[in-house]
Protein backbone atom coordinates (compact mmCIF):
# COMPACT_ATOMS: atom_id res chain seq x y z
CA UNK A 1 0.00 0.00 0.00
CA UNK A 2 1.22 3.34 -1.09
CA UNK A 3 2.22 5.76 1.49
CA UNK A 4 0.20 8.51 1.89
CA UNK A 5 2.24 11.18 2.52
CA UNK A 6 4.06 13.71 0.30
CA UNK A 7 7.37 10.84 0.20
CA UNK A 8 4.69 8.40 -0.58
CA UNK A 9 3.34 10.00 -3.78
CA UNK A 10 6.76 10.78 -5.07
CA UNK A 11 7.97 7.31 -4.69
CA UNK A 12 4.84 6.24 -6.37
CA UNK A 13 5.27 9.02 -9.04
CA UNK A 14 9.29 7.38 -9.09
CA UNK A 15 8.23 4.39 -9.74
CA UNK A 16 4.38 4.61 -12.44
CA UNK A 17 6.11 7.46 -14.61
CA UNK A 18 7.09 5.26 -17.02
CA UNK A 19 3.66 3.63 -17.09
CA UNK A 20 1.92 6.80 -16.82
CA UNK A 21 3.55 8.24 -20.05
CA UNK A 22 3.32 5.44 -21.94
CA UNK A 23 -0.73 5.38 -21.68
CA UNK A 24 -0.31 9.63 -21.85
CA UNK A 25 1.60 8.96 -25.06
CA UNK A 26 -1.25 6.25 -26.52
CA UNK A 27 -4.25 8.52 -25.52
CA UNK A 28 -2.22 12.18 -27.05
CA UNK A 29 -0.56 10.17 -29.72
CA UNK A 30 2.65 13.30 -29.02
CA UNK A 31 5.12 12.86 -26.82
CA UNK A 32 5.24 16.57 -25.30
CA UNK A 33 1.65 16.10 -24.98
CA UNK A 34 1.82 13.28 -23.08
CA UNK A 35 4.20 14.61 -20.82
CA UNK A 36 2.13 17.71 -20.54
CA UNK A 37 -0.97 15.46 -19.94
CA UNK A 38 0.95 13.54 -16.96
CA UNK A 39 2.00 16.56 -15.42
CA UNK A 40 -1.53 17.88 -15.60
CA UNK A 41 -2.87 15.17 -14.09
CA UNK A 42 -0.40 14.49 -11.29
CA UNK A 43 -1.18 18.16 -10.77
CA UNK A 44 -5.23 16.99 -9.72
CA UNK A 45 -4.14 13.71 -8.25
CA UNK A 46 -1.89 15.58 -6.03
CA UNK A 47 -4.54 17.20 -3.38
CA UNK A 48 -6.61 13.83 -3.19
CA UNK A 49 -3.58 11.75 -2.54
CA UNK A 50 -3.91 10.91 1.14
CA UNK A 51 -7.97 9.58 0.21
CA UNK A 52 -6.30 7.26 -2.68
CA UNK A 53 -3.25 6.25 -1.49
CA UNK A 54 -4.48 2.53 -0.94
CA UNK A 55 -5.09 2.34 -4.67
CA UNK A 56 -4.32 5.23 -6.88
CA UNK A 57 -4.01 3.09 -10.05
CA UNK A 58 -7.65 3.43 -11.23
CA UNK A 59 -7.67 6.98 -10.03
CA UNK A 60 -5.06 8.48 -11.83
CA UNK A 61 -5.58 6.78 -15.03
CA UNK A 62 -9.33 7.98 -14.93
CA UNK A 63 -7.77 11.64 -13.97
CA UNK A 64 -5.22 11.28 -17.51
CA UNK A 65 -8.56 10.23 -19.81
CA UNK A 66 -10.50 13.10 -18.58
CA UNK A 67 -8.13 15.65 -18.47
CA UNK A 68 -7.04 14.50 -22.21
CA UNK A 69 -10.84 14.59 -23.38
CA UNK A 70 -10.69 18.20 -21.70
CA UNK A 71 -7.43 19.09 -23.24
CA UNK A 72 -8.97 17.69 -26.75
CA UNK A 73 -12.34 19.25 -26.67
CA UNK A 74 -10.79 22.56 -25.48
CA UNK A 75 -7.76 22.31 -28.81
CA UNK A 76 -10.70 21.43 -30.81
CA UNK A 77 -12.18 25.11 -31.11
CA UNK A 78 -8.82 26.69 -31.60
CA UNK A 79 -8.46 25.10 -35.18
CA UNK A 80 -7.62 27.69 -38.07
CA UNK A 81 -9.55 27.19 -40.90
CA UNK A 82 -8.17 29.11 -44.21
CA UNK A 83 -9.60 29.48 -47.43
CA UNK A 84 -6.86 27.36 -49.40
CA UNK A 85 -5.08 24.19 -48.43
CA UNK A 86 -1.53 24.34 -49.48
CA UNK A 87 -0.34 21.58 -52.05
CA UNK A 88 1.72 19.17 -50.52
CA UNK A 89 3.24 15.59 -51.46
CA UNK A 90 0.97 12.85 -50.47
CA UNK A 91 2.44 11.33 -47.48
CA UNK A 92 3.40 7.47 -48.02
CA UNK A 93 2.10 5.19 -45.78
CA UNK A 94 3.81 3.70 -43.32
CA UNK A 95 4.37 0.18 -43.91
CA UNK A 96 4.83 -0.44 -40.12
CA UNK A 97 1.75 -1.62 -38.65
CA UNK A 98 2.38 -0.30 -35.27
CA UNK A 99 3.01 3.04 -37.14
CA UNK A 100 0.05 2.74 -39.22
CA UNK A 101 -1.81 2.01 -36.30
CA UNK A 102 -0.50 4.23 -34.19
CA UNK A 103 -1.80 7.17 -36.76
CA UNK A 104 -5.22 5.39 -36.93
CA UNK A 105 -5.61 5.56 -32.92
CA UNK A 106 -4.73 9.33 -33.82
CA UNK A 107 -7.91 9.51 -35.46
CA UNK A 108 -10.42 8.26 -33.36
CA UNK A 109 -12.66 9.52 -30.76
CA UNK A 110 -11.04 10.47 -27.97
CA UNK A 111 -13.80 8.08 -25.53
CA UNK A 112 -13.03 5.60 -28.29
CA UNK A 113 -9.25 6.15 -27.93
CA UNK A 114 -9.44 5.59 -24.40
CA UNK A 115 -11.26 2.14 -24.25
CA UNK A 116 -8.82 0.67 -26.48
CA UNK A 117 -5.84 1.96 -24.58
CA UNK A 118 -7.04 0.81 -21.73
CA UNK A 119 -8.67 -2.55 -22.76
CA UNK A 120 -5.43 -3.02 -25.17
CA UNK A 121 -2.68 -1.82 -24.34
CA UNK A 122 -3.42 -1.64 -20.45
CA UNK A 123 -5.02 -4.96 -20.89
CA UNK A 124 -7.67 -4.20 -18.09
CA UNK A 125 -10.91 -5.81 -18.33
CA UNK A 126 -14.17 -4.32 -19.58
CA UNK A 127 -15.44 -3.84 -16.09
CA UNK A 128 -11.78 -1.95 -15.15
CA UNK A 129 -12.21 0.26 -17.98
CA UNK A 130 -15.89 1.17 -17.03
CA UNK A 131 -14.77 2.16 -13.70
CA UNK A 132 -12.22 4.11 -15.02
CA UNK A 133 -13.76 5.79 -17.62
CA UNK A 134 -17.16 6.21 -15.12
CA UNK A 135 -19.06 5.06 -18.02
CA UNK A 136 -21.65 1.60 -18.10
CA UNK A 137 -19.49 -1.70 -19.28
CA UNK A 138 -22.13 -2.05 -22.35
CA UNK A 139 -20.71 1.29 -23.27
CA UNK A 140 -16.76 0.20 -23.29
CA UNK A 141 -18.23 -2.98 -25.49
CA UNK A 142 -20.08 -0.44 -28.14
CA UNK A 143 -17.18 1.70 -27.44
CA UNK A 144 -14.53 -0.79 -28.01
CA UNK A 145 -16.78 -2.25 -31.03
CA UNK A 146 -17.25 0.73 -32.99
CA UNK A 147 -13.42 2.04 -32.78
CA UNK A 148 -12.19 -1.88 -33.67
CA UNK A 149 -14.81 -1.51 -36.52
CA UNK A 150 -13.40 1.97 -37.30
CA UNK A 151 -9.81 0.80 -37.28
CA UNK A 152 -10.19 -2.20 -39.35
CA UNK A 153 -11.82 0.54 -42.21
CA UNK A 154 -8.87 2.98 -41.57
CA UNK A 155 -6.31 -0.09 -41.58
CA UNK A 156 -8.19 -2.73 -44.48
CA UNK A 157 -4.70 -4.44 -44.58
CA UNK A 158 -4.29 -4.91 -41.19
CA UNK A 159 -6.15 -7.64 -39.89
CA UNK A 160 -7.17 -6.16 -36.27
CA UNK A 161 -8.43 -9.41 -34.88
CA UNK A 162 -5.48 -11.09 -35.69
CA UNK A 163 -2.98 -8.28 -34.33
CA UNK A 164 -3.52 -8.51 -30.82
CA UNK A 165 0.38 -7.83 -31.09
CA UNK A 166 0.41 -4.74 -32.79
CA UNK A 167 -2.31 -4.27 -30.62
CA UNK A 168 -0.14 -4.30 -27.15
CA UNK A 169 2.76 -3.00 -28.49
CA UNK A 170 4.66 -6.48 -29.47
CA UNK A 171 5.39 -5.50 -33.21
Amino acid sequence: MPDPSRAGFEEWVAARRPALLRTAYLLTGDPHDADDLVQAALIKVVPRWAKVAADPEAYVRRVLVTTNVSRWRRRRWREVHVEAIPDRAAAVPATDDRLALHDALARLAPRQRAVIVLRYYEDLTERETAAILGIAVGTVKSQARDALSRLRQMLPGLDIAERDDALEGRA
